[in-house]
C-alpha cells in the first residue's frame, strides 16, 4: 500500500441489527469529533461498512459492496470494513478484498481515527482485539438531536445457540455500569430524544450487582423529557419476574416484546441449543400478556435449522398459530462457518427450506395484517420521527412500534392521533382535536 491523503469526509453504512445501527452512529460520532464531514457514498472519501455475519448473504453483500466502491467514479474512497464481518474474517478480508484499507471489530471501533491514520500511511490497518468494554470509554459524549434514539447496556452472548456466531463476533456477555447509562441516557435526553431503545445481543441479561434491567427502566422512567422506553432483543431464560412487573408497572415502558422462539419443536430446540422448550415460552406469553393485555408480541423463526423433519416443522406452524404476532422475523437457516450447527447432519436442502419459509410467512403476514386492523378507531400517541413522502405528511411510531402516517406535526412531537386505516406496513391516522401529549 502507498500512502494517501488522510480522508477529510465520511459515510458510514450499517447492515443487521439495530445494534449495529448504534455502532454504526458511534462511529460517526467519533469521526466527526475528529474534523472528519459527513457525507454521501457517492462522495465521501472515507467508506465505513459496518457489517453483519449472521447469515450468508449477509456478508457476501458486504463483498459486492466493497467490489462496487473499488470501481466508484468519483474515485476510489478509503474502506474501512468493520463489524462482525470485520470480526469473523479479518484475515480473509485481506486476502479477498484487497481495496480494503481498514479492518475493525466491533469491540475496537474506538480506535478507528488511528487506524485511518495508518492507512492513509500506507499500512494495511488491522485491529479485531475484544477489550472488555473499554471503546465506550473512549467514544465521544453522545450528541445525538432525534426524537428516538438507541442505547446499548449489553454486548456479547453466553448462551451459544449451536446456529450463531454473536458469541465468536461480540465476545462474552457484558453489561455496562449503571451511571454511565444514566449520564448517556441523559445526553441523549439532552439531544431531543423524547424515547429511547435500550439494545443489547441478550439485553434482558443487564446487571450491575444485585439491579436488573427491570430496575434500569425504572430509572429512567423518572428521568425529565424521557417520554417512552422500548428494549431489544430478549432471550427467553432471562426474561425474569421483574421485568414482565415492569411490563405492567411503568407506564412509559411501551407494550412491545420482542421475544425469539426460533423453533417450534422440543427437540430442534434442544439441537439449537436454546435451553428452553416450547411449554416454557408459550407459558411466558401468557405471564406478559397478563400483566400488560395490550403488548404486540414479536419474535424470530429458523426453518430449515438441520435435521428439521416435516412434523419439526408442522409443530412450529402451530406456535406461530398459537401466539398470534404484531410481528416476526422469519429466516431460512444460514450455515455459519465455526458454528457447530454448520456441520450437523441433516442439512435441509435450500428448496425444501424455502418452501417452510414461505409457508411460514403466509400466517405472521395474516397475524400482522390483524393486529394492525384492530387499531382502526382506537386513539393512541404517535411520536413524530421524520417527514413523510407528500408535503405536510408526518410519520411516526404507535407505542406498539407500528410506522403511522398523519398530516401535521413536527419532529419530536408527541401527538394524539386516532388510527383511520391499517395496511400491512403501516397505519393511518388522524390527529386528534386536542393533539399535543
Amino acid at each position: 500500500m502507498t500512502s494517501r491523503p488522510a480522508p477529510k469526509s465520511f459515510h458510514v453504512k450499517s447492515f443487521g441489527c439495530q445494534m449495529n445501527v448504534y455502532d454504526g452512529a458511534r462511529m460517526g460520532e467519533l469521526l466527526a469529533s475528529e474534523g472528519l464531514r459527513q457525507a454521501d457514498a457517492d462522495t465521501a472519501e472515507l467508506i465505513v461498512l459496518n457489517t453483519c455475519h449472521i447469515r450468508e448473504k449477509a456478508a457476501e453483500k458486504v463483498y459486492s459492496d466493497i467490489g462496487r466502491l473499488a470501481k466508484r467514479k468519483t474515485g476510489k474512497p478509503m474502506i474501512a470494513v468493520a463489524g462482525c464481518v470485520a470480526q469473523a474474517e479479518g484475515p480473509e478480508i485481506a486476502r479477498r478484498a484487497r481495496a480494503v484499507d481498514v479492518v475493525v471489530g466491533p469491540q475496537a471501533y474506538h480506535n478507528l481515527p488511528r487506524l485511518v491514520r495508518d492507512a492513509a500511511a500506507g499500512r494495511f490497518a488491522l485491529d479485531t482485539d475484544m477489550p472488555a468494554l473499554s471503546k465506550f470509554e473512549a467514544l465521544p459524549k453522545r450528541r445525538v438531536q432525534a426524537p428516538s434514539a438507541f442505547l446499548t447496556v449489553q454486548e456479547g452472548c453466553d448462551k451459544f445457540c449451536t446456529y450463531c456466531v454473536v458469541p465468536y463476533t461480540r465476545g462474552a456477555e457484558v453489561s455496562r455500569p449503571w451511571a454511565a447509562l444514566i449520564d448517556e441516557a441523559g445526553a441523549l435526553i439532552d439531544g431531543g430524544a423524547r424515547e429511547i431503545t435500550l439494545l443489547g445481543q441478550n439485553v434482558n441479561a443487564w446487571r450491575d450487582g444485585a439491579r436488573g434491567l427491570h430496575d434500569l427502566i425504572e430509572a429512567l422512567a423518572l428521568l425529565p423529557g424521557l417520554a417512552r422506553i422500548r428494549y431489544t432483543t430478549s432471550h427467553p431464560t432471562d426474561m425474569h419476574d421483574g421485568l414482565i412487573a415492569a411490563h405492567r408497572d411503568v407506564e412509559k415502558l411501551m407494550p412491545f416484546l420482542h421475544l425469539p422462539v426460533q423453533a417450534g419443536s422440543d427437540r430442534i430446540l434442544k439441537a439449537m441449543n436454546r435451553a428452553h422448550d416450547v411449554g416454557a415460552y408459550l407459558r411466558l406469553i401468557d405471564r406478559v400478556r397478563a400483566a400488560r393485555p395490550d403488548i404486540a408480541v414479536s419474535g424470530d423463526y429458523i426453518v430449515g435449522f438441520p435435521g428439521e423433519s416435516d412434523a419439526d416443522f408442522e409443530a412450529t406452524l402451530d406456535v406461530v398459530r398459537a401466539i398470534g404476532h404484531a410481528q416476526a422475523f422469519s429466516f431460512r437457516y444460514s450455515p455459519r462457518p465455526g458454528t457447530p450447527a454448520a456441520t450437523m447432519d441433516g442439512q435441509i436442502e435450500p428448496h425444501v427450506a424455502d418452501e417452510r419459509l414461505q409457508r411460514l410467512q403466509a400466517p405472521i403476514a395474516e397475524q400482522q395484517m390483524a393486529f394492525n386492523r384492530a387499531t382502526v378507531g382506537k386513539s393512541c400517541a404517535v411520536l413524530i420521527e421524520r417527514s413523510g413522502k407528500r408535503p405536510g405528511q408526518m410519520l411516526g411510531k404507535s407505542p406498539w412500534g407500528q410506522s403511522v402516517l398523519i398530516d401535521g406535526g413536527a419532529i419530536g412531537d408527541l401527538i394524539d392521533v386516532e388510527i383511520a386505516a391499517a395496511g400491512p406496513l403501516s397505519l393511518n391516522g388522524r390527529v386528534s382535536a386536542l393533539a399535543m401529549v
